[in-house]
């Protein structure tokens, strides 16, 4: 729908997300979850800080299927706008691994063009992205590689398949963590069918690596980028690869309560700038991300 249908349907029609009151908070989110100032963060913070995540995973997604990343139309906004470093056209050696690319390449773009279109004037523009030298440093980090070789998501279905793990079990928990902090009942609904989207194609993505895994080594790797993961973002050891510690699958990474686990914003930041330092930027946003919620969380 277009901005004006959106609000429309959530009963927003002339109001706007300016109207109601989640913007200009001038609330600074802080890394470890906590808003200096005693409040939260606005609607419209929670819901740029996702559009970054939606820029990084748009890019990664179209580059791999077509070769080419969002459009003109689709990146400009406040904030300081940035180019797209890496990424070009996977040659897909199965169908399975084509139309997955194709149909998680179709949501993502349409994730982006919702979040722009529902934060209006609002959405930021999309920042700088690495996808050239962060899996490299994510790759070498995780013991995946050796210091001086370099790992690229687009050499190969397997490879693709893998970058994709690093994005997609990292966004289902960014949603659940940031679903408590949108205070909007529409917002929050648009969020948890994005999340579910995402847990979709996270559970695709580990199904898909799990059955293309041979020897276990495909599960021995993914476990290094869970481990690398876990050591970024606190001391909790929450992250989980595809086979569990008797070698059994492990689809749905939950915990004791089968529920999913949560990731502060700081925490997403972590993995994301790859750095379990309190920074505003590196790894695959190597100038940061645009908007209020921009710092990662001091972990180590």
């Amino acid at each position: 729908m277009d901005r004006r249908r959106f609000l429309r349907a959530a009963g927003l029609t002339g109001v706007g997300v300016a109207g109601l009151g989640v913007l200009g908070s001038g609330i600074a989110y802080a890394g470890d979850g906590a808003a200096e100032g005693g409040g939260g963060p606005s609607d419209a913070a929670v819901l740029n800080f996702a559009l970054n995540l939606e820029y990084l995973e748009a890019e990664f997604y179209l580059r791999a299927l077509t070769g080419e990343g969002l459009k003109d139309s689709q990146i400009d906004g406040s904030g300081t706008p940035g180019e797209v470093t890496g990424g070009r056209k996977v040659e897909f050696s199965t169908k399975l691994g084509a139309q997955y690319a194709k149909e998680i390449a179709a949501d993502e773009n349409a994730h982006v063009d919702f979040l722009r279109k529902a934060l209006g004037d609002a959405k930021v523009a999309r920042p700088a992205i690495d996808l050239e030298a962060a899996f490299t440093a994510a790759a070498t980090a995780a013991g995946v590689i050796k210091q001086g070789e370099t790992f690229d998501p687009f050499a190969d279905e397997t490879s693709f398949l893998l970058g994709a793990f690093i994005f997609e079990d990292v966004g289902v928990t960014a949603y659940k963590g940031a679903s408590p902090l949108v205070s909007n009942k529409t917002f929050l609904e648009a969020a948890a069918g994005i999340l579910a989207v995402e847990a979709y194609h996270a559970g695709l993505v580990r199904t898909v690596l799990l059955a293309s895994d041979k020897d276990g080594s495909v599960a021995e790797t993914v476990g290094k980028i869970s481990d690398a993961r876990d050591s970024l973002d606190g001391p909790d050891d929450l992250d989980q690869g595809i086979v569990d510690d008797n070698g059994d699958a492990n689809i749905v990474p939950t915990d004791a309560n089968s529920i999913a686990f949560s990731r502060s914003a700081g925490q997403v930041l972590n993995i994301a700038y790859l750095s379990p330092k309190s920074v505003t930027s590196g790894g695959f946003f190597p100038a940061g991300v645009n908007g209020e919620i921009n710092a990662s969380a001091a972990s180590g």
